[in-house]
């Protein structure tokens, strides 16, 4: 079992708010439970234009590089089990 640390990046089918279906989408670790869930926060390249937007670009972080700036959203959070990553 892989073990994702808070602040990997990591793709997973993202739920739309309202549960009828997903869209594979960057997320951030925001944290890794003792469980097999991790906590994690949709980042969208869209220019998102929203109080809780946080802009989020290559010199935030320490591996891997993004494609283009993008926001993260903490008002968009969900638990999922580690096994829905589908890469890193």
């Amino acid at each position: 079992m892989e073990r994702f640390v808070k602040g990997d990046v990591v793709v997973v089918p993202f739920p739309f708010s309202d549960l009828t279906q997903a869209k594979r989408r960057p997320a951030l670790v925001i944290s890794s439970l003792k469980s097999d869930d991790l906590i994690l926060c949709q980042i969208t390249s869209q220019n998102v234009r929203d109080d809780y937007a946080i802009t989020f670009e290559n010199q935030d972080m320490n591996d891997g590089k993004l494609d283009k700036i993008s926001n993260v959203r903490p008002n968009r959070l969900f638990t999922a089990d580690h096994h829905i990553v589908l890469y890193t």
